[in-house]
């Protein structure tokens, strides 16, 4: 090697130490800002309890506590702030007062950048499932053990050592934890989704492995598609295929005929010139979104309750039935529902067939029962609307201003935007399944 290759050489190797030094230090910084924002997220808090406490208390038949609407109002206000889900900020007010009030040595760690947010998220999460009286313990012993590993490795040492120290039986949080079983789903992209069961762990590797067994036997027998996708392919054809259900072993109702006595309803909204085979705007699929106009075809064709939404490139149908009565049209629903896609709350992703319809001007105080008075909130969201200070107003095409009791201000919009001419009451409560502008 040359003189001038070795000084290249080590010039950048230079150059990437100081680099890597300089992503340390702004790792540090980033772990002393989390521990800031838990400090003002737990004093946030304390101020809502005490604005609570000192406000005029609610002569609502149907109110909520004290304590409860001051947690609700907290969540909503800075789950709006941070954009982020009331799911995710509730669990950074849990994790912000369990770090300031129980885990100060982690707190001041964190803080000094010794340990990153995700070790202390570590932390904060297995102390939060013990006793108060057992958490400094399980600090203290655990602690400098995330100041030399990985987050990975340092998980599974707080694992063990909080199953070790925890008062309860393994038997009596397991039935808790068994409570709390669920299934999910999230959309992905290109078409897909994401399908996640939480489960007794030997009942999901029980399912993993015979779904594994399956994949390979088929792989044996010159199946040409990777074990993934036979996987995924078996996981399909047992629920969606197959008589056998586990449901009979564990003595309740056969899930394989409940789902085969369901009959599916599907909301397809599909632009006309697509339908017509002159554009290539995607079809809609309710909850999930865009997909292609094949697919579209399918569920058409196959689905026996359909609405077909037919939406021209410069005119939409809106539905009203004014001040005549305060029922909302079977129609007038399914144009709303498809309007709005999700609860129209800030960052409430809830599908809007699961939620209410609510008049946004109240019945009672002279509001319309039409497009322009009417948007879907679920019912967490119904009640906030109803019985705290946060306040909702329309502001055209389906657009929502909302005001919460700190002045914040955030706009939300519909899922579908529908520029819409007046059809008279009966069009709006024509009979069929079927809606064309």
């Amino acid at each position: 090697m040359s003189s001038t290759q070795f000084t290249l050489t080590a010039r950048l190797a230079d150059a990437l130490g100081v680099a890597v030094d300089e992503v340390a230090a702004i790792d540090r910084q980033v772990a002393s800002l989390h521990a800031a924002r838990a400090r003002k997220v737990d004093e946030a808090r304390h101020l809502s309890t005490l604005a609570a406490q000192a406000a005029t208390p609610s002569t609502e038949a149907h109110a909520w506590s004290t304590s409860e609407s001051a947690r609700r109002v907290l969540v909503s206000e800075l789950a709006c702030a941070l954009r982020l889900t009331e799911n995710a900020t509730m669990m950074l007010i849990d994790e912000s007062a369990t770090l300031v009030t129980y885990l100060p040595a982690t707190l001041a760690a964190l803080e000094a950048g010794d340990i990153s947010v995700r070790h202390a998220n570590v932390v904060a999460d297995h102390a939060a499932s013990l006793p108060v009286e057992s958490r400094a313990a399980f600090e203290q012993t655990v602690l400098p053990f995330a100041l030399t590993h990985t987050v990975t490795r340092f998980n599974r040492h707080a694992r063990d050592y909080r199953e070790r120290m925890h008062p309860e039986s393994i038997e009596h949080r397991h039935e808790i934890a068994l409570s709390k079983r669920s299934v999910s789903i999230a959309p992905g992209a290109d078409g897909m989704a994401w399908l996640t069961a939480h489960l007794p762990a030997e009942s999901a590797h029980a399912i993993f492995d015979r779904l594994t067994e399956a994949a390979e036997k088929a792989r044996r027998e010159g199946d040409p598609r990777t074990l993934e996708q036979l996987r995924a392919d078996a996981l399909c054809d047992g629920l969606l295929v197959s008589n056998y259900s586990a449901s009979e072993v564990l003595g309740t109702p056969n899930l394989c005929t409940i789902l085969a006595a369901i009959r599916p309803s599907v909301h397809v909204t599909v632009p006309v010139l697509t339908l017509l085979s002159h554009g290539d705007e995607p079809a809609i699929l309710d909850g999930y979104g865009p997909i292609d106009s094949d697919t579209a075809s399918l569920l058409a064709s196959n689905a026996p309750n359909l609405m077909r939404l037919l939406t021209h490139p410069e005119t939409g149908a809106v539905l009203s039935v004014g001040r005549d009565r305060y029922e909302i049209p079977a129609a007038l629903r399914r144009w709303l529902q498809v309007r709005d896609g999700t609860c129209r709350f800030p960052g409430c992703g809830r599908a809007a067939r699961r939620c209410e319809l609510d008049h946004t001007q109240e019945w009672q105080h002279g509001g319309d029962t039409a497009h322009h008075n009417l948007a879907h909130l679920c019912h967490k969201h119904h009640r906030l609307k109803s019985l705290t200070d946060w306040m909702v107003e329309q502001i055209g095409n389906g657009k929502l201003r909302w005001t919460s009791p700190l002045d914040k201000v955030y706009v939300t919009e519909p899922e579908e935007i529908i520029r819409a001419t007046e059809l008279s009451e009966h069009h709006g409560s024509a009979e069929g399944d079927e809606l064309a502008a």
